[in-house]
């Protein structure tokens, strides 16, 4: 079990990047950002019920019981995922989809402090390091297609602020979802990851369709009109989700969001065969040093 989420991770990284380009393709004919992110949490949520309860029929034994600080940081890691995700679909708008990836892959140096922060997980001197390189990441992809230096500004435009807010959310989420999955009172990973997930994407769903009435209300009836694309959205998003909460019960949440890192190159794939899309010498500059600093990051933790 000890490299067992090696390759668990990296298949969250391949369900995630064919999720993403499926909410990139909805938000740009058919949805708006928030219309998008629900499709992946209300088609999802049927198969992720059925799973936990055919696991749970397989094992016998019954739910676990759930410990303490479940419910809260269930709470808190669906709230951040939800923002995070609106926040990435809003950036594929501004910039192209594998600098839209990058930037929100910031998140795994975020990981890291918030988990160093929240769930007292150390960040050695030379992780400090690896930090701040990732930081003139940011500073380069920020400038776009700019062939200036690197500038302070940059981080200033709504392309940078969408990309950083991901970041930010998706490492809360990612260490509340870690808190939340070792609180439920199981010595089996795939049972604690399927019951955090069951719950969190229920949360999901209820946050989603709330908002929706009261801000988007067409939302709700465009979304169940793409069901034929968004359901593919909700199995890859279930695929992903299951494949990143195991992860987080067997490893660190920054070693499992550095592997993923794997999403990158899957993006870069992604933006230039299928989305057609250019990428500036800039940004592949910054995409390059963002990488050499969670590789960095992850030898030295």
């Amino acid at each position: 079990m000890v490299g067992l989420w090696i390759p668990i991770t990296l298949a969250a990284a391949a369900f995630q990047t064919v999720r993403f380009m499926l909410q990139k393709v909805m938000a740009a004919q058919t949805l708006s950002a928030a219309g998008a992110t629900f499709s992946r949490f209300l088609y999802s949520l049927p198969f992720i019920w059925v799973l936990l309860a055919g696991y749970v029929g397989l094992r016998g034994t019954g739910l676990p019981e759930i410990g303490p600080g479940f419910w809260t940081f269930g709470v808190i890691g669906a709230t951040a995922q939800i923002c995070a995700t609106v926040c990435v679909v809003l950036l594929f708008k501004e910039r192209n989809f594998a600098v839209g990836i990058t930037f929100k892959k910031t998140e795994v140096i975020q990981t890291a402090l918030v988990g160093w922060i929240v769930l007292g997980e150390g960040v050695t001197p030379l992780g400090l390091l690896a930090i701040a390189l990732g930081g003139v990441a940011l500073l380069l992809l920020s400038g776009g297609k700019e062939t200036g230096g690197i500038k302070l500004r940059h981080l200033g435009n709504r392309a940078a602020g969408l990309g950083i807010a991901s970041g930010v959310l998706f490492a809360f989420s990612a260490v509340s979802y870690r808190a939340a999955s070792l609180a439920v009172l199981s010595d089996d990973p795939l049972m604690r990851a399927s019951v955090t997930l069951a719950a969190v994407v229920a949360m999901q769903t209820v946050i989603m369709v709330v908002w929706l009435s009261l801000r988007e209300p067409g939302q709700i009836a465009a979304v169940w009109g793409a069901r034929k694309v968004a359901l593919w959205i909700g199995l890859t998003s279930m695929g992903g989700s299951l494949c990143w909460f195991i992860a987080f019960t067997l490893q660190n949440a920054a070693y499992v969001k550095a592997l993923g890192q794997v999403e990158l190159i899957l993006s870069i794939a992604a933006s230039m065969l299928f989305f057609k899309e250019k990428i500036s010498g800039r940004e592949w500059i910054g995409m390059a040093v963002l990488m050499a600093s969670i590789l960095m990051l992850v030898m030295v933790i």
